[in-house]
């Protein structure tokens, strides 16, 4: 089967797949620098549709704010780009869903839109479960626009599996 995105990263969505599957856990994803890359991936995957529930793309604030429920306080005090928001797009999708995981991916793919503290490559990766709060990743990707964004989705399939693995269930 011919899948859009690179054998290594669909060998990893297929895996995730399957161990929710196992673990009877629904994912959600919601994404803004991935712009959907990340639920794309997952449903390439045939019988994808036994665990993903959702994807939001929330590419603006008021996107991440009326979609998922992020504060507009949170988003004007850390801004879109930071561990703060990252989680809270994650525990907005966990309240308001009976998933088991969710992941959340907000950052600055490039080629513009970098600030002294806010570089080119910069992806925050939230990640929650049912049975733990939600983490924040903090990461800054090396490449061009594409690079960035298919390096955090390839990183939020490896912390979705991981924290998927600690699930009771």
């Amino acid at each position: 089967m011919k899948y859009a995105f690179p054998d290594a990263l669909n060998e990893n969505a297929k895996a995730l797949i399957d161990l929710c599957r196992d673990k009877n856990v629904r994912l959600s994803t919601i994404e803004s620098c991935t712009g959907g890359l990340l639920a794309g991936c997952l449903t390439d995957i045939a019988g994808s549709s036994d665990v993903v529930d959702r994807g939001f793309v929330t590419y603006s604030n008021e996107a991440k704010n009326e979609e998922v429920g992020v504060n507009l306080e949170t988003l004007m005090e850390f801004g879109a780009v930071s561990a703060p928001v990252a989680k809270e797009m994650c525990a907005c999708a966990m309240a308001r869903r009976p998933i088991g995981a969710a992941a959340s991916l907000t950052g600055i793919a490039g080629p513009g839109g970098a600030t002294a503290d806010k570089p080119v490559g910069l992806v925050y990766i939230g990640i929650a479960t049912r049975d733990r709060e939600p983490v924040a990743h903090r990461y800054v990707f090396d490449g061009d626009r594409q690079d960035v964004r298919t390096a955090a989705v390839a990183e939020a399939i490896e912390l979705l599996i991981a924290a998927v693995s600690e699930t009771d269930s």
